[in-house]
């Protein structure tokens, strides 16, 4: 009788174990993947060479001293902000997108710091969507004296950002049916002096990639290609202006 339910203990386990594995399995998988229109930004334009490198993509543009690491959403192929990424390549900032373990952006927070050690420019930013936004800020509170300014897609920061010669720009849309508004109010005591924070009028949470839709999103009122542009307007002043900060 005991080697009976302590058969049935063990099976109960294996099961439940099974269970887990096939639900996370599931989990990682059921991701947002990127349009069909990215095939074109994979082959390079307008003189950028997009190139795999071990933990992403590279993209280099004409420009030479400045880089910006970027941190996908979670669960979204990270393929979709190439479109955005180009557009930052095309005006000479050269951009890291980074293919995150899982596609979360928790499981690879540090992998800025090894694209920082593998190549050399005289100013380096970060930026990150959603999920990924907020683990950018979170290694990027730990690197304040290596890095000159953060972006953030409808993210906040959980950690302090306050340095004297640190930039940092919140961009999100006034359609956003994901961003917890209360925590970026809370996250604006956190930031440096030199913060702008910019609401895109009738952009929304997914329009920061090219992935379609996202669950409990709003309807956005601008194009995506008009969310991105004035998303690239920011990002570039913001960088001007630290760098004129210098």
């Amino acid at each position: 009788m005991k080697n009976i339910l302590k058969n049935k203990k063990v099976i109960v386990f294996i099961l439940m174990i099974f269970l887990v594995f096939a639900a996370t399995l599931w989990y990682v998988n059921d991701i947002y993947h990127s349009n069909d229109s990215i095939e074109g930004y994979l082959k390079g334009k307008d003189f950028i060479t997009v190139t795999e490198i071990s933990d992403g993509l590279y993209l280099d543009g004409p420009g030479e001293d400045t880089a910006m690491i970027f941190y996908p959403g979670a669960k979204v192929e990270d393929t979709a902000y190439l479109p955005l990424l180009s557009e930052l390549a095309v005006k000479g900032i050269d951009c890291f997108l980074i293919k995150m373990p899982c596609n979360l952006a928790f499981l690879g927070q540090n992998k800025a710091e090894k694209i920082m050690d593998a190549y050399e420019y005289t100013h380096w930013y970060l930026s990150g969507h959603s999920l990924g936004g907020a683990m950018a800020a979170s290694f990027a509170s730990k690197h304040l004296e290596s890095l000159d300014g953060l972006a953030l897609l409808a993210a906040y920061p959980t950690k302090s950002l306050k340095a004297d010669s640190f930039s940092v720009l919140s961009i999100y849309g006034s359609k956003d049916g994901i961003l917890n508004m209360e925590k970026v109010q809370d996250g604006r005591r956190r930031m440096p002096a030199d913060y702008t924070e910019i609401r895109i009028e009738g952009g929304n949470h997914a329009q920061f990639g090219d992935y379609g839709e996202q669950k409990k999103d709003h309807a956005a009122q601008i194009s995506r290609e008009e969310q991105q542009k004035q998303t690239v307007d920011a990002i570039l002043k913001m960088i001007e202006l630290s760098c004129e900060m210098e």
